[in-house]
């Protein structure tokens, strides 16, 4: 079995495209994944699977989600040691920065053009920091992410692709109940 992390873009904000965690989970389950968890409103989950393709769980997945709530739901999909990876990979780890909430992580659909990630590099905003990797953003917000210019949003226009974010506190709960599955 293989663990793996799942994140929902855009689901649960501002009262638009509901997806209740409870209904979500018995679905998974329903498609046959196991030890389906979920954490918080936002479209977190972790679950197990004999299923080795990614490209087949997300297939699957976005379909039911689908069916079940007759809406198109972006999806990412991480294998759980994967995902461990991204988050100890971060430059934005110190204790202030993590206590403050000031790091977060706008993780990638697909890979991102280097071409484009070379002309973000050149960007810079004041009280924010960003570092380009393969899979994620890693971003710091000294003020927060709600005043925030570098925003998921502005990372997809910049970078033409589909990204979530999310804060250090999220990445390390999903980790830590992808362990207690492992």
């Amino acid at each position: 079995m293989t663990t793996y992390i799942l994140l929902l873009r855009g689901i649960n904000v501002s009262g638009q495209k509901k997806i209740k965690m409870v209904d979500l989970k018995c679905s998974l389950e329903k498609l046959g994944l196991k030890n389906v968890q979920t954490y918080i409103q936002s479209g977190n989950v972790v679950f197990e699977s004999d299923e080795l393709s990614k490209s087949i769980l997300i297939a699957s997945i976005e379909s039911l989600i689908l069916k079940t709530v007759e809406f198109e739901v972006p999806i990412l999909l991480f294998e759980a040691k994967e995902f461990k990876l991204i988050l100890e990979n971060s430059p934005y780890l110190a204790a202030e920065t993590v206590a403050a909430n000031h790091s977060y992580f706008v993780l990638f659909k697909t890979p991102a053009e280097d071409s484009l990630k070379q002309k973000l590099q050149s960007e810079a905003f004041l009280n924010e920091e960003f570092s380009i990797a393969s899979a994620c953003i890693y971003l710091k917000c000294n003020v927060g992410y709600g005043k925030a210019k570098c925003n998921n949003n502005f990372f997809e226009r910049k970078l033409k692709i589909q990204a979530t974010t999310r804060n250090y506190k999220t990445m390390s709960k999903l980790v830590a109940l992808s362990e207690v599955l492992n």
